[in-house]
């Protein structure tokens, strides 16, 4: 277990203020703004900690409205909007200085057995054992990463990935707007289910937003461009392991209106396809200073 892993689990502890009512706080380090995977993944814990524990989430849809301070706390308040015969529903709002940061509404089922098909994993994709490390990759092409992708790199995080496809980070090549990626977290997570989904949301807003800048041989780290989240969808199909590797396939079907849209899977190294994401987020281009 590292010590950024134990972290994250440990802020995926929320505090109990009253009923329905919860309090989540930041990792201590020197972000500028709350990672977004956090919010969903708290705003997640807050909605679970109000549903019967035999139903789990199968999709959360969330709206980011301001940027998180990590200064201070998240207050999160759920609202009980549906407890149905086969499915329970929560909507959860983020707040932080008497003002909502994001929104979550989120669905639980218990399991039932019916129906069942998936997509193919991508084939021909290289195994992660001969892949890289994005510290390996610093040391590998040096001053060839741009500063701040090599900034984001450099940091001790809770989760690991190695990235097939590495023009994107060593050039402003244009590229087909997709990727494969490998993830997984960097020690265990606890078995519960409820557990499993809030760090599966976590990892889940990671690298979605660059997707959308390959057309366009930038990256969201470029000095000109002003990049955020919007939107998260997520649907949770089947568990697995957190701390094996997983293929995020990804790719962009389109970029307009200063606005990103990206569309991910996420499959287990045996095919299983765990989980499906699609996310649009703010790509703007910033205006050079008036002489």
């Amino acid at each position: 277990m590292t010590a950024a892993m134990d972290e994250l689990l440990g802020i995926l502890n929320l505090e109990q203020l009253e009923h329905n009512l919860y309090r989540g706080r930041s990792p201590k380090l020197d972000w500028q703004r709350v990672f977004g995977g956090q919010t969903i993944a708290q705003a997640l814990v807050a909605a679970q900690r109000t549903v019967e524990p035999e139903r789990h989430v199968h999709s959360l849809h969330g709206y980011f409205m301001r940027p998180g301070d990590t200064k201070v706390p998240i207050i999160y308040q759920v609202d009980r909007i549906r407890d149905g015969g086969s499915f329970t529903t929560r909507r959860v709002v983020a707040v932080q200085h008497g003002q909502a940061i994001f929104s979550l509404e989120a669905s639980f089922q218990q399991d039932e057995v019916g129906l069942e098909h998936q997509v193919p994993m991508p084939q021909e994709v290289p195994a992660p054992d001969t892949l890289l490390s994005q510290r390996e990759l610093i040391g590998k092409f040096g001053e060839a990463v741009p500063d701040g992708i090599r900034r984001y790199w450099e940091r001790d995080r809770p989760i690991e990935m190695k990235p097939v496809m590495l023009e994107h980070y060593t050039s402003r090549e244009k590229l087909e707007p997709k990727q494969n990626i490998w993830i997984r977290t960097t020690g265990p997570v606890p078995a519960d289910p409820a557990t499993q989904a809030a760090v599966l949301a976590y990892l889940s807003d990671m690298t979605l937003l660059d997707t959308s800048t390959f057309a366009h041989g930038r990256a969201i780290f470029d000095s000109d461009i002003q990049a955020a989240s919007l939107d998260h969808a997520m649907w949770f199909h089947r568990s697995h392991s957190l701390d094996d590797w997983m293929l995020y396939t990804q790719d962009s079907p389109s970029t307009q209106g200063s606005r990103g849209f990206t569309r991910g899977s996420l499959f287990a190294r045996d095919g299983t396809l765990i989980a499906s994401v699609a996310q649009e987020g703010l790509i703007r281009l910033k205006r050079p200073p008036a002489e």
